[in-house]
């Protein structure tokens, strides 16, 4: 009976290991596509960023033309 009992204790901690293991990976996966979205966020943050510098620099420009201040 002892030895019965060793053995589910051997099988049961490996099933355990097993599944602590998918779910680090599955917070893995959780954790990469998070950091993905968040890359992409910043790249349109950055994207928008620059095209309301150029829209700046634009409309200044044409103020200094306007005002004659070449």
């Amino acid at each position: 009976m002892c030895g019965l009992l060793k053995g589910f204790g051997g099988l049961g901690a490996i099933v355990a290991l097993i599944l602590v293991i998918i779910t680090l990976l599955k917070q893995l996966v959780l954790l990469v596509g998070f950091l993905l979205t968040a890359l992409k966020v910043a790249i349109v943050v950055v994207f928008v960023a620059v095209l309301v510098m150029i829209a700046l620099a634009i409309f200044r420009d044409r103020r200094r033309r306007a005002n004659g201040d070449i």
